[in-house]
């Protein structure tokens, strides 16, 4: 159980640095969209696939999420990525604020409602 508390804190750390490497300006434009997509998806409480739903609800987590990492890792520069790794090395040990995980959540809600919406008014006309 260990191993896969350790498992998880490093995933958490490596989508951090994601998150870091899309902001930071010397990475590629389709590098930093991909990161920001990866970070998004592996540090947003809302997930593809519902984790009370038996096997596939963790299999998104599983998956997507460390091939998201790994590949966006793969293409982002090697200055970028260190202080991506100092950045979030300090970040990950700080405590995490439940009033930003509302506003990730309102952000979703609200980003879900504008595309239920578009795509009903296309489907009306």
């Amino acid at each position: 159980m260990s191993r896969l508390r350790k498992w998880a804190r490093e995933l958490k750390q490596q989508a951090l640095v994601v998150y870091f490497a899309a902001r930071d300006p010397r990475s590629p434009w389709i590098t930093r969209l991909l990161a920001l997509g990866v970070a998004a998806y592996a540090l947003s409480p809302i997930d593809l696939i519902p984790d009370f739903i038996p096997v596939f609800g963790y299999l998104d987590d599983l998956v997507i999420v460390p091939l998201g990492v790994m590949l966006v890792l793969r293409f982002v520069p090697a200055e970028v990525l260190a202080s991506a790794r100092a950045k979030a090395s300090d970040m990950v040990d700080k405590p995490t604020s439940p009033a930003m995980a509302m506003a990730i959540v309102v952000i979703w809600v609200i980003a879900i409602g504008a595309l239920g919406l578009w795509v009903w008014r296309a489907l009306r006309t």
